[in-house]
């Protein structure tokens, strides 16, 4: 064994550094852009549903069924419809703002689109301007070229020719055996 005592470890903490931040209770929420930006969309997808409708219209039937009931008894909100007023305005002045946050990320996403559809359609233009090219050079190139009708037309000229001239016998009589 060492002659030496044994040290307690050091303490870290200085004052010229930040001390580390200890656990909280509650776990700590970060949203990035893009991952609230989907949330909203959900959101603003789910209001725009029948689904949702019916679930506001039957929360709104309830509330009403339930403050026409106090106003005979038990009386749970001090001033008939106010706190459904409130809430409307609270999901209103959340709504809002989400909805509007999806619509940008879909006017983003259909700029994107457009800006792709813009290049494609560049691209086919000038795919459709080189083949237009293209075919005018062998039609130019065709032009020079003798056509099968041609080459007949041809060849029946010069037979007839051959058969005025008595070098070769008509070709009704060549064509009968002897």
């Amino acid at each position: 064994m060492s002659d030496q005592p044994t040290r307690s470890p050091r303490r870290t903490d200085r004052l010229d550094q930040p001390r580390e931040q200890r656990a909280s209770l509650l776990p700590r929420l970060t949203f990035t852009e893009e991952s609230f930006g989907v949330i909203a969309e959900k959101f603003a997808r789910f209001m725009g549903t029948a689904k949702f409708l019916v679930y506001m219209t039957l929360f709104i039937i309830v509330w009403i069924v339930l403050n026409v009931v106090a106003l005979y008894g038990l009386r749970w909100d001090p001033y008939p419809f106010i706190l459904l007023n409130l809430f409307f305005s609270t999901q209103a002045s959340y709504a809002a703002p989400l909805i509007l946050l999806a619509q940008n990320r879909q006017a983003d996403r259909d700029r994107v689109s457009i800006e792709q559809d813009r290049s494609r359609d560049e691209r086919n233009l000038a795919d459709t301007e080189y083949l237009t090219r293209e075919v005018a050079s062998l039609r130019l190139a065709l032009r020079e070229q003798a056509t099968r009708d041609f080459v007949r037309s041809e060849l029946r000229d010069l037979l007839d020719e051959l058969e005025e001239r008595h070098l070769l016998a008509p070709h009704d009589e060549a064509r009968q055996p002897d």
